[in-house]
């Protein structure tokens, strides 16, 4: 009828700035119903993948954001989102386990995205919000990401940054001490008779990546031994930069006796060039790692390494997430909470002859 005003759907409107785009302004858009634009970002699986493409389309051209004031008071079934940009499989693959089995215990769904690179994080993260994340999850390497992180504070999504060395005190985050657990690896190979130890360094833009190797020199260093240059391998915490920075390791005149790398992708990738080399691990040269994914255990020899508990801290990342978005819809501002896991030595074939 004439004149009659529009029924609003259910779509976290309420609140939004006069001159902000609207749900309407999206449905325009994309040439569909304000309930379609609606069950859309309410993650509603009643339609269609077309129809639903449109929609993201018109979100992303329109630069629409949710109010997350208003989808914070709404109930039901509370989502976690999880924006992922991870070089190593194996890491959010033990991350995924953990995240999943703690949403399935408490009745929530994990909801998922993928970001390629720096300029795609923010629509990434509106991606999430379009697909009703209460909660976003921010693992490696993107947890070091001021981008992603300062436009989560922005718009006021709860936000738990994972295995992030130096966490923010505005965020909360789930870590194990990188520092010390490199400390300790470096340690043990010390006291297990290696003087010339050789390190390959992971992705320079993540925190953990810098502790590791600081702590690595600064071992070093309280025994007395400086650290050739040539003994220093730049990777990526890739399996392809392992193989990379172990050759060149391993093709000089005199080979260190033992190599530690800043995670067990490329510690694996090192053990399958000494392999090439027909070198003997851990006889010939000795190799360690750090994480202890499931590459550790599935190579031979298995590797020594440091334990990160990776699916207990995709748990703990979902109670902490799941913590905030309920104080938020009761009224509350909870305070950012840093939670730091245990870590252990796991000594293994890769360090340790099997005759010893």
């Amino acid at each position: 009828m004439a004149g009659t005003p529009k029924s609003e759907p259910v779509s976290n409107e309420t609140l939004r700035p006069a001159n902000a785009v609207t749900l309407y302004d999206v449905a325009e858009r994309a040439k569909v119903s304000g309930m379609t634009v609606s069950r859309v970002i309410n993650g509603n699986t009643h339609v269609s993948d077309k129809t639903r493409e449109k929609v993201l389309r018109a979100i992303d051209e329109l630069g629409y954001t949710v109010n997350v004031a208003a989808r914070t008071a709404r109930v039901g079934t509370l989502r976690v989102g999880l924006l992922y940009s991870n070089p190593s499989a194996a890491f959010l693959s033990a991350f995924l386990v953990g995240a999943m089995g703690q949403c399935s215990r408490i009745g929530a769904e994990l909801i998922l995205e993928h970001c390629e690179d720096v300029k795609g994080q923010r629509k990434a993260i509106d991606r999430l919000i379009a697909k009703g994340a209460d909660g976003i999850l921010v693992p490696p390497p993107l947890c070091d990401s001021r981008t992603a992180l300062k436009h989560l504070k922005d718009i006021g999504m709860p936000t738990v940054a994972v295995a992030t060395a130096k966490p923010s005190p505005q965020a909360s985050a789930v870590r194990i001490d990188d520092y010390d657990g490199a400390r300790s690896m470096t340690k043990y190979l010390l006291a297990a008779g290696h003087k010339d130890i050789a390190f390959i360094k992971g992705d320079p833009e993540h925190t953990p990546a810098q502790l590791r190797y600081q702590a690595f020199i600064d071992t070093m260093r309280e025994e007395g031994l400086q650290v050739p240059a040539e003994r220093i391998a730049q990777g990526m915490f890739t399996y392809r930069s392992g193989l990379l920075a172990a050759r060149e390791l391993m093709s000089q005149t005199t080979r260190p006796t033992a190599i530690f790398a800043s995670n067990d992708d490329m510690a694996a990738a090192a053990i399958a060039v000494a392999h090439g080399m027909h070198l003997h691990v851990p006889e010939d040269i000795a190799i360690a790692g750090f994480d202890d994914t499931p590459v550790a255990v599935t190579v031979w020899p298995e590797l020594t390494t440091i334990h990160q508990p990776i699916g207990d801290m995709g748990s703990a990342a979902v109670e902490l997430v799941v913590e905030q978005v309920k104080a938020r819809r009761a009224g509350h501002a909870p305070a950012p909470q840093h939670k730091l896991m245990p870590y252990t030595l796991e000594v293994r074939e890769s360090t340790v002859s099997a005759e010893q």
